[in-house]
């Protein structure tokens, strides 16, 4: 995929409805967990910046979203995946379109990021 777009919004609009209808849910979730995360497309993916560090990416594919959380967040939660049957490498964890999104999961990750990135700041 060479397409190059500024903001989630191009993004999303590359895929079905269905998946549109995802991504925004989970674009929303993200925002929900903390009110002051910023936007930008990273890798040429949407991705959220957490006090100026990249705190993860995401991306639509066929059968699944992608998300990319950093390899500390993907070896931290491995045995929440294996649990749930979730394909993973070192860098993404994969959620099957067919499944609701693990929220809970997700939230448990996003905090894992931001732990890690406060950390590092001291």
């Amino acid at each position: 995929m060479k397409n190059t777009f500024k903001n989630f919004e191009e993004y999303f609009l590359l895929f079905p409805e269905k998946t549109q209808q995802k991504l925004e849910k989970l674009r929303e979730f993200i925002h929900s967990i903390h009110s002051d995360l910023e936007e930008y497309i990273g890798y040429q993916m949407p991705a959220f910046k957490y006090n100026e560090k990249p705190l993860v990416y995401f991306a639509a594919y066929k059968n699944h979203i992608g998300f990319y959380p950093l390899p500390e967040a993907i070896k931290h939660f491995e045995n929440d995946f294996k649990e749930r049957k979730y394909k993973f490498s070192k860098g993404a964890v994969q959620f099957p379109m067919k499944e609701d999104l693990p929220l809970d999961l997700i939230k448990r990750m996003i905090e894992f990021r931001m732990m890690e990135i406060d950390q590092k700041k001291s």
